[in-house]
């Protein structure tokens, strides 16, 4: 704790002396009297606020060269300089409150979790490498040389086993490990809090996902949360949203046109809807827009990489517009009715492909409501997104991939089909905060020729499956029950829940967006007797 103390002249000489010479950060031992602070002196903002003590003897346990910054200042030092001196970056109130909140929420998870039922089981660190993921770090094995460990980028497969030995709710608050480029929002090793149940369906495990949420919020915020959540359809958020992250703080929907445009005359759209493309329209209610406003709209629109936007005004009982004299009165009329627009409302056009349209008016809306300060920042929205597809086409694999992973089942059996993959719906689910995604989970396969059917889907063949997954595989073959899970990201909640900017605020020893340590120094290089131990040899690029 802290307590004040004081050095008086009459009271001991010598340490009054002596305290002239303390600087900041000097660590100090004292002996002295604890009296009561004189009335009208008294700190209520501290425990020891009432108390100080006054000092008989000092003695200066150790100095501290000058700081590289002020702890004390309000202004952030440079992030490179935080940390690089991290111990003393940790030092700043601030910063102390953001890792006190941090061990409160741990504990709060660990009770909550205990008090429902669950075992918290470490699972290992040093494990295989398998595909269908993110890159995993290699660790060399020097008693099986040219053999390699993997650290975990999740403990999927190992929960999944604790499933099939008996243990039917398990959690674990694990560090994950990813070598994948990095955001503002990422890190190459993160804190996760990982749950898994047997006997259950989406349901069960949205609702312990809500209870686990709200403890949370409630203990770090103080604000109660109502369940359950709002749940929403994947097709429906990519329709309306643009995304499977749907930010709704802020409404502006997109309305879909492209039915009112069936006979159009207008080249553009007539193209669209010939090739099977949408068009997709935003409303903006009520804001007066200058030709410059709309300029800046169209410029931000092309930006991100749409071949254009159109704007529209209502005046009177019209629409005014460049484009509206190549449009029919029926096509005008069926706008303002399908999108009810109102005297003085700006709606905006896009026409492309349907997953282009939906994706450039996604990310337009978000520019639409941080530009007009739609976004009502003091709100937590969270939501679930769900019915996933199964699979998605990779054009660089030039095959499909597990939209999740490979080990979530889905809606309905998948032995022997051979129908259209894009329609395979997967018992998967999102838990969305504010337009960013802080948990995923699914329902697993649990029987062994479930698991073959996906990897066959995939284009996995048996052999690389039973190398890859063979104890996974042998271990859906002993009796394992249904179960499913999910995950959540710890530190990217955290950072949310707090209103902090950056992922690296609210973990103790964070790395740069180029993946280094600026305190230790890491990654650097190995001795060549460690390299020579291994078998290693480094070739220059």
């Amino acid at each position: 704790g802290i307590v004040q103390i004081v050095f008086s002249p009459e009271i001991a000489p010598d340490a009054h002396a002596s305290a002239h010479d303390i600087k900041q950060e000097y660590v100090i031992r004292v002996e002295g009297k604890v009296s009561r602070r004189p009335e009208g002196t008294e700190n209520t903002n501290i425990p020891t606020g009432e108390i100080e003590v006054y000092a008989t003897k000092l003695d200066v346990l150790n100095t501290c060269k000058p700081l590289p910054f002020q702890l004390e200042e309000d202004e952030e030092p440079n992030e490179s300089l935080r940390l690089k001196y991290r111990y003393l970056d940790m030092r700043r109130p601030q910063v102390q409150k953001i890792f006190t909140e941090r061990s409160r929420a741990l504990q709060v998870l660990r009770s909550y979790l205990v008090s429902q039922g669950f075992f918290e089981i470490e699972t290992p660190f040093l494990t295989k490498s398998t595909p269908e993921g993110a890159r995993d770090f290699i660790v060399p094995s020097r008693l099986n040389l040219g053999q390699f460990y993997a650290l975990p980028q999740s403990p999927q497969l190992f929960k999944q086993i604790l499933m099939v030995a008996g243990f039917n709710r398990y959690f674990q608050l694990v560090r994950c490990f990813r070598d994948e480029d990095l955001r503002a929002d990422r890190q190459p090793e993160f804190t996760q809090l990982d749950l898994e149940m047997s006997f259950v369906d989406v349901d069960d495990v949205i609702a312990l996902s809500e209870g686990v949420t709200k403890e949370l919020v409630e203990a770090l915020r103080g604000d109660r949360l109502e369940t359950p959540f709002v749940r929403i359809d994947y097709d429906e958020a990519m329709e309306r949203y643009g995304t499977d992250k749907p930010d709704l703080r802020f409404d502006l929907p997109m309305v879909e046109l492209t039915d009112t445009f069936t006979n159009t005359g207008f080249g553009v759209f007539k193209k669209i809807v010939g090739e099977g493309g949408a068009i997709k329209a935003i409303v903006l209610k009520g804001r007066t827009l200058s030709r410059k406003d709309l300029d800046d709209a169209v410029d931000s629109a092309k930006g991100m990489g749409s071949g254009g936007l159109i704007w529209m005004r209502k005046e009177a009982d019209k629409l005014a517009s460049p484009i509206v004299k190549f449009l029919s009165e029926q096509e005008t009329t069926g706008i303002i009715e399908r999108l009810g627009v109102q005297e003085g409302d700006i709606l905006f056009i896009m026409a492309d492909s349907r997953a282009r349209v939906n994706e450039l008016m996604g990310r337009f809306r978000l520019y639409l409501g941080a530009k007009y300060d739609l976004i009502q920042k003091d709100q937590f929205r969270f939501l679930w997104v769900v019915n996933f597809p199964l699979l998605e086409y990779s054009e660089e694999e030039k095959r499909y991939v597990a939209r999740h992973h490979p080990f979530t089942s889905g809606m309905h059996s998948i032995i022997g089909y051979s129908g259209d993959y894009d329609t395979i719906k997967a018992k998967a689910y999102d838990l969305v905060l504010n337009g960013v995604e802080i948990g995923g989970g699914s329902i697993r396969n649990f029987r062994s020729d479930e698991q073959m059917a996906m990897f066959q889907l995939l284009k996995i063949s048996d052999e690389q499956a039973v190398e890859q997954f063979g104890f996974l595989l042998e271990a859906l073959e002993m009796g394992a029950p249904p179960h499913g899970g999910i995950a959540f990201g710890f530190d990217r909640m955290l950072m949310m829940l707090m209103g902090l900017e950056s992922i690296r605020d609210v973990i103790p020893f964070p790395k740069t967006q180029k993946g280094t340590c600026l305190l230790s120094g890491a990654p650097a290089r190995v001795s060549q007797k460690q390299l020579n131990e291994l078998k290693i040899r480094t070739v220059k690029e």
